[in-house]
């Protein structure tokens, strides 16, 4: 079995549901050699996360960011934690309704996503900064 682990750092995005899975599958050029295997991406932050979910229609993403905006609520006056702004808790708060990582098989040397399907990076601040990931590969 082989194993390949890198580090990427996303460019600085704005607030939004953002498709990653190019610079995930261009991170790890070593798939091709796995025929059957798994892909983990982790982010390392704890206000923003990653799903997978639809990649064709812009609309998905847009509609992601107004359900968590309405579900999640900034400037609620019962929140503790808010030394990094009125988007700080929330932030959090949505980062774990959702994940901070995906499993996606690796098949035939390229992830094994459904037709529609791409990672998405969710960016849950208005001023997030870089994000890291860790993408670990095994497989034969």
């Amino acid at each position: 079995m082989k194993l390949y682990q890198r580090s990427l750092r996303l460019k600085a995005r704005r607030r939004g549901f953002h498709i990653i899975t190019s610079e995930v599958a261009q991170a790890l050029p070593e798939i091709i050699t796995i025929k059957a295997g798994m892909c983990q991406v982790f982010i390392q932050h704890t206000s923003a996360s990653l799903t997978i979910n639809e990649n064709a229609d812009p609309t998905v993403r847009q509609d992601f960011e107004m359900f968590f905006n309405k579900t999640v609520k900034e400037n609620d006056p019962d929140y503790l934690h808010d030394y990094e702004g009125s988007d700080d808790m929330p932030a959090h708060l949505k980062a774990s309704i959702l994940s901070c990582s995906v499993m996606i098989p690796v098949s035939n040397g390229r992830l094994a996503l459904g037709t529609w399907q791409g990672i998405y990076l969710c960016e849950h601040r208005d001023q997030g900064g870089e994000r890291n990931l860790v993408i670990s590969l095994w497989g034969d």
